[in-house]
């Protein structure tokens, strides 16, 4: 996946178009993803006892993962998500680290 728990996203089209926020969830069978304060929806809940009242409960709603775009930690804009492998040596064995980049300022995300 491009984008993880806890990236800050840019959201590129619908109501919310323009906004940044964290995300906190990933639904990855679905590519979705969940903004906090983002796509709020409303979910109306009847009163389960006599007496009680009805809520209105506020919840982000999940996303498509191809309208929001990872903003960059370093250089601070939004942008494309690119890969590279790190050679490492642990203990006199080599070693491959899959790790993000980022596709303007080049520098590493994770």
């Amino acid at each position: 996946m491009k984008i993880k728990k806890g990236d800050k996203v840019k959201i590129l089209s619908g109501k919310d178009k323009g906004k940044t926020g964290k995300v906190l969830q990933i639904f990855s069978a679905y590519g979705k993803v969940s903004v906090e304060g983002l796509n709020l929806l409303i979910k109306h809940m009847r009163p389960r006892r006599q007496g009680e009242k009805g809520q209105r409960i506020e919840f982000p709603a999940p996303l498509p993962l191809s309208k929001v775009a990872l903003v960059c930690p370093k250089c601070g804009k939004e942008n494309r998500v690119g890969f590279k492998y790190l050679e490492l040596t642990v203990g006199g064995e080599k070693k491959r680290k899959k790790i993000r980049i980022c596709k303007k300022c080049q520098q590493e995300i994770d």
